[in-house]
This record gives structure tokens, C-alpha cells and sequence, in this order.
């Protein structure tokens, strides 16, 4: 408290709300007997509370209220206030209405010496009929309904106005109360735009939770004082220097002293808050691009989605016999690839044609974690990346991105990124289990991830006992968040074992003997790294040698082929087809036509036999005629 100007309770009732907090106004221009005390109720949702004088507090409202008559005019719509003359004498400068129902200002004669007045807790929509009361001093109007500030201008002395709860909008009509020294707007929207004599400002138990809702006080050069305790600002961190920094001029705050130390550490504490906020403000704008940036790499995913699935629909229409024939290729069975099909949003054209952000992939890399978003991305893999971060990396996670175009990538991440463990998948056209196999090639996988959107193979049953198998030679820990047990691998050994042996004895010998070279490149090389290391060195890496070089030959015949090789092979097998289906229609009709020649043949058989017998007997029936001439004959041939 300032010394000499105001004077409060102790501050241990001050720090209690249920104790009642008495301020007095600056009293070095009052004399001693005009002084106005205030008492703040213990209810505090009422705030600034009750004005009533002291010596009033003593059932001064229940007395004075047995004595106010107020009398219905026939000439005005008005009631006039009637008092006794011993009421009038008693409390000749203090007039309470409070809980009297009140909608209007009743009219006030012969009470020109009113300095406080009481309307808390009434209906009173218009401030009215108090312009003769010009020593007022005090005005009460808590709990009303009143839209507009007006009637107020002849009041020239009066320092103490109590708006709070009310309907006030905007502060005006106010210019002409010079001495004006304590307003309360709680419960209100606050302007004090028009009041440059303002000096006190009262705001405490108003619920302010934001300082915006305030932050038009900052426009007042002449608000020295205010409060704000009792709100949720004030249990802000931020909340003493953003007040002193966005009001220079004030010098006490919630009833202290400000000092300049407190200045200062508010204008420190205020650039950090200011760059906190750039930088707050420029993640905001980087996440909101990475937003829109994903939003178009799946939109263009959803029309190359739909643009396959179309062509895909037409060749099937084109050739339906030949795409229910299954076809072998090396002993193994093809399937073909299933897309995806579904409406494609009506609404897609126009909202990728007014996207800001036209990228069309995304690389990033948060933490241990880098994401790539769009087959685009996959171009980041031939960037320098710098040892350390690359050395960081050990989750790669791809995102609409086919599944094919990740293939041709893997030695490349195996390359880059030698910690990578953990590899996550969506929306990259995961269909079948062929396709795991690729995952083959890399150096290490610990953990795996397929999310079930855009990736149908999720939904056969053994999926991840198929994983297990085909790279068990990785050790492999966690399949979609779930830790891989003892009991796994022997169920997947048991399902899918037979089926390595099968496509081991269907291979081609050629084939087998390159898979077989492969493995025993990995172990040579293995042998010739680890010579000339130290023992505990090899022992170190005596796990990573297992799952470089353990991989299962017969597994090994379990390889993928991409879906540009499965085009090539599927032309070709059309091709071979369309040959086979010509040749077997050619030895059809040639059989028939031979066929057709033997029926004719055994028809005219038994005369063409009599004939040749007759043509026989005629020639040898003269024995030397017939005899020279097959000399003849024979003697033309020679």
C-alpha cells in the first residue's frame, strides 16, 4: 500500500476470501469527514461489493428499507421515491434500492445531497432520473441489466462507479466525469478507449482467463492502479510481466508497488516470452505445411490408386478368359495383384486445384525416425547424408509409396542407414506374402509395422507367422508393436516349412546352384572381415555374422519379383499361350482334314480295288509285250 493515500486490513486477512477487505479511495484531497470507505463481500463473484459507509453495515439496508416508499406517478412512468423526514435525517447523504425489483430509475426529489447511492441487484436497463444528484459521489449499479452507459454527465463529482455484471458493450458518455476515479466493469466487455482520467481499475474475481479480453487497458495513458487477483491470469506464469510489459505506465499492481527491478525482469522475461512465440509461430507454420503437404502426396495417391484400378478393369474385360488361368513360372504360382478399388471423392479435382502446397512427397526426420512421404521421397536416399544423422536413423517409415519402388530402394537403405531396425509400412500396396520377401536383402530387422491401411495382406490370418519364417535369420523381436515369442517361430516353422522344401526341389538347378553362390559369397566374406580382429571384437559380432550369413537356402528360394518382372513374365506366358492355342488349332484342322480323306477313301475303296485289278490283268495279259516294257522302263531309269 502507498503510505498516506490508502489503507487496507492486515495482510493476513487479505490473503484470506472469507475475510472482508476494506479500501478507502485517496483521501488526501477529501477532508476527514467526507472520507468513503468500501468493504469487498465475502462473496467474491459480487465483487467490489456492497458501497455502503461503515456505521451503515449495522442493518442499515433491512432499517432504511422499512422507510422507502416508492409512489407510482399518473404524470410519468416513473416511481418517485418518498422518504420519512426522520430517514432523510438519519441518512441524509446515502440512499439503498437494492432488491427492490426495480426496472427503472425511480425518480429522486428533494435528495440533492445524495453522495452515495445504492441500485445492486435490480432490473434497471437505462441509467435515469439521477441528473439533480449532482454531489454524488458513490453510484452502485452492480447486478442490472443496463446495455448503455448514459445520464451520468452532470455528475461532475462523483469518483466511484460500480458497473460490474451488467450488459455494457462499449464505455462512453463518460468525458465530463473528471473525477472519476474508480470504475468497475467486471462481468462486461471493456473499452476505456474514452476515458483518459481513468487512474483505478478494479477487475479481481471477474474470471479473466486470457489477457486479450483485457488488452485494451494497454490504451490507458492515465490507469496507475489495477488488480486482476482472484482470476485465472493471475495464477499464469507469464502473468505479472505481460501486464507490466503491455502497461508501462501503471504503478501498482493487484494493490503492490511495482518495481523498476520488476520492469526490467518484465521486459527480459517478455523478449523470451516474444521468441518463444516466433519460434512457437514458425513450428505452427511447419506443421501446418507438413499438413497440407501429406494431404496432397495422399490425394495423388487416391488418383494413381483409382487411374491402376481403371486400367486394371479394362484389360480384365479385354481378356477375362486369360486372366482366370493360373500360370506357372519356375514352379512357383502367380497371382495377380488386387488394388484397392473405392469411390474416388467428387469433390478431389477442386480441392487439390486450391491447395496452396504442391509438393507432392515429404522427407522427414524427427528424432531416430525418418518418414517418407510419396515415391518422390525415395530420391532423398542418394542425398549426403551426414554421419551422424544418418548413423541416428534406426525407424524408416514409408508412406504412400508403392511397395515395388521401395523394393529397387533397399540396398540403398542398407547402405545409408546401417542402424536402421524398425521399418514401417502404409499404404504402400502390400497384397501378398511374396512380398516380404524382398525385406530378405537387408542387413538387419528388428522390428516391423504394417498397418492395415492400404496394405490387404494384413488380412490373411498368417501373415506374420510367414514373416517369421522367411526372415527368421533376422531374429526378429516385434511385428506391429506385439514381442515375437519362442512359441511363434516354431508355429511358423511348422506352417510354412514344407513350402520352402517344395520350392527348393521345384527350382531349376541354375537357379539353385546362384542362390547357393550367393551364401557362400556372404560366409567368405564374413571370414575374411573378421581375420585379424581381436577375439572379444568377433565375439561382438558374432550375432549380426549369424544373421548376415543364416539365412536358410531353402528359404532363399523364396525370392519376389516385382511387379514390373511379373508384367514381363505375364506378356510373355500371353505370348507363349497365343502360340500354343495356334498350333493346337492348326493340328486340329489337320487331323480333321485327315480324317476327312480316310472316310471319302473307304467309300471309293472297293471300286478303285476292282479297277486296279482289271488295269493289272489287261497289262500282263500279252507276257513279251509286258515284259519289254518294264525293260524299257527300267533301262529310262538308268
Amino acid at each position: 500500500m502507498i503510505p498516506g493515500k490508502y489503507r487496507s486490513v492486515s495482510g493476513r486477512a487479505a490473503n484470506n476470501v472469507n475475510c472482508g477487505l476494506h479500501l478507502v479511495i485517496q483521501t488526501s484531497s477529501l477532508p476527514e469527514k467526507n472520507k468513503v470507505e468500501f468493504k469487498l463481500s465475502k462473496d467474491t463473484s459480487s465483487f467490489p461489493g456492497r458501497l455502503l459507509q461503515h456505521d451503515l453495515e449495522r442493518n442499515y439496508s433491512s432499517r432504511q428499507g422499512d422507510h422507502i416508499n416508492l409512489v407510482s406517478s399518473s404524470l410519468s412512468s416513473f416511481p418517485i421515491l418518498q422518504r420519512s423526514s426522520e430517514e432523510k435525517i438519519l441518512y441524509s447523504d446515502r440512499l439503498s434500492l437494492e432488491r427492490q425489483k426495480l426496472t427503472v430509475c425511480p425518480i429522486i426529489n428533494g435528495e440533492d445531497h445524495l453522495r452515495l447511492l445504492n441500485f445492486q441487484h435490480n432490473f434497471i436497463t437505462r441509467i435515469q432520473n439521477i441528473s439533480n444528484l449532482q454531489k454524488l459521489i458513490s453510484l452502485d449499479l452492480y447486478d442490472n441489466q443496463i446495455e448503455e452507459i448514459s445520464g451520468l454527465s452532470t455528475l461532475r463529482c462523483l469518483r466511484v462507479l460500480l458497473l460490474g455484471k451488467n450488459r455494457i458493450k462499449k464505455i462512453s458518455n463518460l468525458e465530463n466525469l473528471k473525477s472519476l476515479d474508480v470504475l468497475d466493469l467486471h462481468g462486461n466487455q471493456r473499452d476505456v478507449d474514452n476515458l483518459p482520467c481513468l487512474q483505478h481499475l478494479f477487475l479481481s474475481f471477474n474470471n479473466i482467463s486470457s489477457f486479450d479480453s483485457v488488452s485494451c487497458l494497454a490504451d490507458s495513458s492515465s490507469l496507475s492502479d489495477i488488480t486482476f487477483d482472484g482470476n485465472p491470469i493471475a495464477q499464469e506464469s507469464w502473468y505479472k510481466h505481460t501486464v507490466l510489459q503491455n502497461m508501462m505506465q501503471l504503478r501498482q499492481l493487484d494493490m503492490k508497488r511495482i518495481t523498476e527491478e520488476e520492469r526490467r525482469m518484465a521486459s527480459v522475461l517478455a523478449k523470451k516470452e516474444e521468441e518463444k512465440k516466433r519460434e512457437s509461430h514458425k513450428q505452427s507454420l511447419l506443421k501446418e505445411k507438413k499438413r497440407l503437404t501429406i494431404n496432397n502426396v495422399a490425394r495423388q495417391w487416391d488418383l494413381q490408386q483409382q487411374r491402376v484400378a481403371n486400367i486394371a478393369t479394362n484389360e480384365d474385360r479385354k481378356d477375362s478368359d486369360s486372366a482366370q488361368d493360373p500360370c506357372q513360372i519356375d514352379g512357383s504360382t502367380l497371382s495377380a495383384f488386387p488394388e484397392e478399388t473405392g469411390p474416388l471423392d467428387s469433390g478431389l479435382n477442386n480441392a487439390l486445384q486450391g491447395l496452396s502446397v504442391i509438393d507432392t512427397y515429404l522427407v522427414e526426420v524427427d528424432g531416430d525416425t525418418l518418414s517418407l512421404y510419396g515415391s518422390g521421397a525415395l530420391e532423398s536416399l542418394d542425398r549426403n547424408w551426414s554421419v551422424q544423422t544418418a548413423g541416428m536413423i534406426t525407424t524408416v517409415s514409408f508412406t504412400f509409396i508403392e511397395f515395388d519402388e521401395i523394393v529397387h530402394v533397399l540396398p540403398k537403405l542398407k547402405i545409408k542407414f546401417p542402424n536402421s531396425l524398425h521399418l514401417k509400412f502404409k499404404e504402400t500396396n502390400l497384397v501378398m506374402l511374396q512380398q516380404f520377401n524382398a525385406l530378405a536383402q537387408l542387413r538387419r530387422v528388428d522390428q516391423l509395422t504394417i498397418d492395415p491401411q492400404g496394405n490387404p495382406v494384413v488380412n490373411f490370418t498368417l501373415w506374420k507367422y510367414y514373416v517369421l519364417f522367411r526372415l527368421s535369420h533376422f531374429s526378429m523381436q516385434k511385428i506391429n508393436g506385439t514381442e515375437v515369442t519362442q512359441n511363434d517361430m516354431i508355429m511358423a516353422e511348422r506352417l510354412f516349412g514344407i513350402l520352402a522344401h517344395v520350392a527348393s526341389s521345384e527350382l531349376p538347378q541354375y537357379r539353385l546352384i546362384s542362390i547357393l553362390g550367393d551364401a557362400r559369397k556372404k560366409q567368405f566374406r564374413y571370414l575374411l572381415e573378421s581375420k585379424g580382429k581381436k577375439p572379444g571384437i568377433i565375439n561382438e559380432e558374432n550375432n549380426d555374422s549369424k544373421r548376415l550369413v543364416g539365412e536358410n537356402t531353402n528359404r532363399a528360394t523364396l525370392n519376389y519379383t516385382t511387379r514390373d518382372f511379373y508384367n514381363e513374365k505375364l506378356e510373355e506366358i500371353k505370348e507363349k499361350k497365343k502360340f500354343c492355342k495356334m498350333y493346337i488349332e492348326d493340328l486340329v484342322k489337320e487331323a480333321t482334314e485327315i480324317n476327312m480323306k480316310n472316310e471319302a477313301l473307304q467309300k471309293l475303296w472297293p471300286q478303285m480295288f476292282i479297277e486296279l485289278v482289271r488295269d493289272a490283268v489287261i497289262e500282263i495279259r500279252n507276257k513279251n509285250s509286258y515284259m519289254k516294257l518294264c525293260l524299257q522302263q527300267i533301262t529310262d531309269q538308268k
